[in-house]
């Protein structure tokens, strides 16, 4: 099988249709889209701090109980106590971005519950 002739100006003009292409993919992200990206970073953060704090505390709970043992309340006690410091270090994080937002003069707006539910009951 042979390949279709086709004329020079025919294979430049396929050319830098791919050479486009290939530059719009590999384009660098707008402002918008690296800001996205960092919200996005920052919501993985918080649950990162979330489940990180309950397993450290289920594990030097684990710990505890095995060197003291006191089965189950240190498992049960270093899970409360995990809990609580991943709700205080999920709380900082988020007074840290508010701050910053209202830096840079973004208001956080505050979404308003959804009343939709009560009126169909």
């Amino acid at each position: 099988m042979s390949l279709p002739k086709e004329s020079r100006e025919e294979a430049i003009a396929r050319l830098q249709k791919s050479a486009s292409d290939l530059e719009a993919r590999s384009a660098p992200p707008t402002s918008s889209e690296v800001a996205g990206m960092a919200v996005a970073n920052q919501a993985w953060k918080i649950v990162a701090d979330l489940f990180g704090g309950v397993f450290v505390g289920l594990a030097l709970g684990f710990v505890a109980d095995r060197f003291l043992g006191t089965t189950p309340w240190g498992i049960i006690g270093g899970v409360l106590l995990g809990f609580a410091l991943s709700i205080y270090m999920a709380r900082r994080t988020a007074n840290r971005l508010m701050a910053q937002a209202k830096a840079a003069g973004v208001e956080p707006k505050s979404i308003p519950f959804d009343d939709e539910e009560d009126e169909e009951r």
